[in-house]
């Protein structure tokens, strides 16, 4: 089903497209790649390129780039004649869209760096090689062939790795700065639901800034003040206090703003409108909606997979009469090795991020339990692609947020002919069923199972949830982060609804360590991190000398992300 599809594409756009790659070669990866069978995380690339030279004593190099079109990540093989691995080197380049990355085979093999001022190297010479040395460093991205590349180590978190990691990002990357966590607002609360009577009605704020008001039955200057409990720098406000649906500046990061919202204050047009959802119970009703808007005119998007989660193999929900025996996960991957995953942002766009924000359900939850999609391609996992690499194949039906090649992001429900984009993808996850599908709730909004929406042990659905929306506003599109302090489904939907959403997604939930979002602002040569709830603060590390470590900006992660880098050229 998929095959045809996606050989047809790849065939297409692809041909000739990377060096040296053939139709046979492609069309040969394109059906290893459909294959009900076990393989290596290779072999679920289809678009990747390979190139074998020999060195001296019979080791032979085998130089993979998984997916040339995006130019991010290639792994180097020494191999034995017989195919044997003897080690395996993850690279990243830092620059894929500026500097070209291949294999030159004639004369010494080496690593041919295209660009500006061409460049060549040999990082697995000698018996102790640069890559060696770069693998003992304990850095997780650690520089080689002149900091023109990566190699990306597999680290503990420990805290000589810790150290080791603060003091490169302090030497490299952020110039000695120290990083300190930087609040406004006294309040420090970190159970799960906050909420507030209204205030006296002040009509701060504007109904033209930011991504755009939501809809309500109130005149600008008598919409409910609430008490937000966020720790976020507001302007036009007084501290802890926004009005309802309105959209505040974030000091010191053009282009980011926040919002506060209770779902009973959306306008009656919202909460009966198009689309169907449940009720609202009258605690969801009230809890607070804190969003952070992001101007994509200025932002790029990026997306990384924790060391751990989301895993390559089976989840439980799906019955074992869907799984094919043999295969240990859907995609018939088991793990990503020799791939190493990092779960952090790599160092060179370190100084250019702006926000990070947790990503999805962990493998465990991101299948199907119930409904008509148990019985779909093994259960529906959910998919997932870092850096044009897949790690796990993207479903139909649910939805996905990606980001092209050339930066294009995009929200929507994953087709079968979507796969004719594979190529272009730089990133991509997928999470669930939609929210928010062409300005109203998804059709599964209103069902739990079918939804696969989860929630307690006891299938209650209303709980701390984390969202994102797409949405357009006079010309500009807009990245929208909910997090919503107890929500249904229902309520998350009507939310994104009245904030005009053109399409919206559940991302994690249950605790803040799943619905994280940070804030990077640079001020007087010091980077400060503001947390959208004060007890997300909890998670960060400190270096000895008391500084914050901030979660994956400074320190390897677990779990998966999203971060907001500025554009190059934009200030």
């Amino acid at each position: 089903m998929f095959g045809f599809l996606y050989k047809t594409a790849t065939l297409v756009c692809l041909a000739g497209a990377a060096q040296g790659q053939t139709a046979t070669e492609l069309a040969a990866q394109a059906e290893a790649y459909d294959a009900v069978q076990p393989k290596g995380i290779a072999a679920l690339q289809p678009l990747r390129h390979e190139v074998t030279a020999p060195l001296k004593n019979g080791t032979v190099l085998r130089f993979i780039a998984l997916n040339p079109q995006v130019n991010a990540w290639v792994l180097v093989q020494l191999e034995t004649e017989d195919g044997k691995v003897l080690d395996a080197y993850h690279l990243e380049n830092p620059d894929p869209s500026g500097q070209g990355l291949t294999l030159s085979t004639q004369g010494r093999p080496a690593l041919a760096l295209g660009g500006h001022t061409p460049f060549r190297c040999a990082p697995w010479l000698g018996e102790s090689s640069a890559l060696d040395a770069a693998r003992a460093s304990g850095l997780p991205f650690a520089p080689v062939c002149q900091n023109r590349l990566f190699l990306r180590n597999s680290v503990s978190g420990s805290r000589s790795n810790l150290e080791a990691t603060t003091e490169f990002l302090r030497d490299h990357v952020w110039g000695g700065e120290q990083i300190v966590r930087f609040v406004k607002g006294t309040f420090f609360r970190d159970s799960e639901m906050t909420t507030s009577e209204a205030l006296s009605a002040t009509g701060q704020g504007r109904l033209d800034l930011g991504p755009g008001a939501a809809t309500m039955d109130y005149e600008v200057t008598k919409r409910p003040v609430i008490s937000t409990y966020n720790w976020l720098g507001i302007e036009g406000t007084d501290r802890g206090h926004m009005t309802t649906g309105l959209w505040y500046p974030i000091t010191g990061l053009p282009g980011v703003f926040t919002s506060a919202m209770q779902p009973r204050y959306l306008a009656q047009s919202v909460l009966k409108g198009e689309g169907t959802t449940s009720a609202l119970d009258a605690i969801e009703r009230k809890a607070n909606a804190s969003l952070v808007g992001f101007d994509l005119g200025r932002f790029d998007l990026s997306y990384a997979v924790g060391t751990d989660h989301p895993g390559l193999g089976w989840s439980p929900r799906p019955p074992y009469s869907v799984r094919p025996q043999g295969m240990p996960g859907p995609d018939g991957v088991k793990n990503a090795d020799p791939l190493v995953r990092l779960g952090m942002v790599p160092p060179h766009l370190a100084d250019r991020t702006v926000a990070v924000f947790a990503g999805g359900f962990k493998r465990h939850h991101g299948a199907f339990k119930w409904g008509d999609y148990i019985t779909l391609n093994f259960g529906t996992h959910y998919g997932f692609i870092e850096n044009g690499v897949i790690l796990s194949k993207l479903q139909p039906h649910l939805s996905t947020l990606y980001v092209l090649a050339d930066g294009t992001i995009g929200m929507k429900t994953w087709e079968e002919a979507d796969n004719a984009l594979l190529p272009r993808i730089r990133h991509a996850r997928q999470n669930g069923v939609s929210l928010i599908e062409d300005g109203i709730p998804g059709p599964l909004v209103t069902q739990w199972g079918a939804g696969n929406w989860s929630g307690s042990a006891e299938a209650e659905l209303r709980t701390l949830r984390g969202g994102a929306c797409i949405k357009e506003a006079g010309g500009t599109r807009w990245l929208i982060y909910g997090y919503f302090s107890t929500a249904t489904p229902s309520a998350m939907a009507r939310t994104f609804q009245g904030y005009g959403c053109d399409y919206a997604m559940l991302l994690d939930m249950n605790a803040l360590e799943h619905t994280h979002l940070a804030l990077f602002v640079r001020n007087e040569g010091q980077m400060h991190v503001e947390h959208l709830m004060p007890g997300m603060a909890l998670i960060e590390k400190k270096a000895r000398d008391g500084s914050v470590i901030p979660r994956f900006l400074g320190f390897v992660d677990n779990r998966d992300f999203f971060y907001l880098t500025v554009k190059e050229g934009v200030k």
